[in-house]
C-alpha cells in the first residue's frame, strides 16, 4: 500500500470512530464540509501563531516539532475534508497532478486562462 493510500485508510478509520462514538451519524456531507473547514482554518492559526507572523510582538523561538505536528493536524481535517468529498487517495493524486500540470503551463504561458504569463510582465 502506497503511503497516501494507508493515510487515507488511518483516516477513515480514525473518522468512523469519532462518529460512532460521539454520535455523530447524522450529520450531513455539506455540514461536515463546513466543521472540517472550520477545524482545518483553527489548525492553520495555531500554525500561524507559532511561525511569529505578529509583528507587534517580540519573537518566541520557533518550536519545530510544534510547527510539524500543526501540519500534520492540518492534513487530518484535510484528508477527511477528501473523504467526505467522495474523493479516495487515487482521485486527489490524479487531481492534483492535472492541477500541478496546469499551473506550470499557467507560469510558463501555455494555459487558457489568462493573466498568468510571466512573459507579459516584461
Amino acid at each position: 500500500m502506497d503511503k497516501l493510500d494507508a493515510i487515507f485508510e488511518m483516516q477513515a478509520l480514525l473518522n468512523r470512530e469519532i462518529e460512532e462514538k460521539r454520535h455523530l451519524e447524522g450529520i450531513h456531507r455539506e455540514e461536515w464540509l463546513q466543521k472540517l473547514t472550520l477545524a482545518m482554518m483553527s489548525e492553520m492559526a495555531e500554525l500561524l501563531d507559532g511561525v511569529n507572523f505578529k509583528w507587534w510582538k517580540n519573537p518566541k523561538p520557533v518550536d519545530e516539532n510544534y510547527i510539524k505536528e500543526e501540519i500534520v493536524d492540518i492534513l487530518h481535517f484535510f484528508v477527511s475534508m477528501a473523504l467526505r468529498s467522495g474523493m479516495d487517495a487515487q482521485e486527489l493524486f490524479d487531481r492534483y497532478t492535472a492541477k500541478n500540470q496546469e499551473n506550470f503551463d499557467r507560469q510558463n504561458g501555455k494555459s487558457k486562462k489568462p493573466g498568468y504569463d510571466v512573459r507579459e510582465m516584461e
